[in-house]
């Protein structure tokens, strides 16, 4: 896709933008005057999602796999080339594999790592060079989930790969904090997504509703402004740091139902 933008506009650059959270990040951005570069590997639907927001000198859609290194460099070189800037990286591509630990697959499990966590290494270290020669600095804000602060049934894989992002995400603040890169990271709770829609049975949705104070499911808006505010000059001084957007999910534990019953 070829884009015409002011040279004065931040870029952003979005990956797993085709929908849902990473769609949702994307028309926040757009929506604060910056442009946007979407990444996704279901080329398709991404396409048909970058014509929709008809903004053609604005935005950018490359179909890549995050965990295919000569894929991520040829999507951020275009970006270069058509915006001649980065200035903020969301890592939010991702997949999982929710089965039993004996059941799960070296294959699969090597899979969700690789896109997972391998995938954002990637990302980070091609944009962070676009952000150091620019000398303007730049934020990147990591994906994870709440699975990576919390261990869950049937989330061996996706639960190990999001624990080590986050820990991936202060190595990174650690060491490009010193050259104006700030590395933060949102860890979602449950959020009302197409996917959840589909694979959530009424008795887990409620599940989730007893075990949450808020309780309700957050909403892709309500991440997308997360990660809005860890891209910010609002969060200057905020590095290595995971936000937890969860609802207070995170900070309950074991017998809260049954104590709220109590408290009724």
């Amino acid at each position: 896709m070829t884009a015409i933008a002011s040279a004065d506009a931040p870029v952003a650059f979005v990956t797993g933008a085709a929908r849902g959270i990473g769609l949702a990040v994307t028309r926040r951005f757009l929506k604060q005057g910056w442009r946007v570069a979407l990444l996704d590997i279901d080329g398709e639907t991404l396409h048909t999602t970058a014509r929709a927001m008809d903004a053609p000198d604005r935005v950018l859609a490359f179909t890549a796999d995050v965990a295919v290194e000569p894929q991520v460099e040829q999507a951020v070189a275009g970006t270069v080339r058509a915006f001649g800037r980065i200035d903020a990286l969301v890592n939010n591509a991702g997949t999982a594999v929710f089965k039993p630990i004996l059941e799960t697959r070296s294959a699969e499990w090597q899979r969700v790592i690789d896109v997972n966590l391998t995938g954002p290494f990637l990302c980070t270290q091609a944009c962070a060079r676009v952000m150091l020669e620019g000398g303007r600095g730049g934020a990147v804000v990591n994906i994870a989930s709440i699975s990576g602060l919390r261990a869950s049934t049937l989330r061996t894989a996706y639960g190990t790969s999001k624990a080590a992002l986050i820990h991936l995400t202060r190595q990174q603040a650690a060491e490009l904090g010193d050259v104006g890169i700030r590395v933060n990271c949102i860890a979602p709770g449950p959020v009302e997504t197409a996917m959840a829609k589909q694979v959530h049975s009424q008795a887990i949705r409620d599940g989730y509703r007893d075990s949450i104070p808020l309780a309700r499911y957050g909403t892709e808006d309500e991440i997308a402004s997360g990660v809005w505010f860890l891209c910010s000059p609002e969060a200057g001084y905020v590095n290595g740091q995971t936000l937890a957007v969860d609802g207070g999910f995170d900070a309950t534990g074991i017998g809260l139902p049954a104590l709220r019953a109590e408290r009724r």
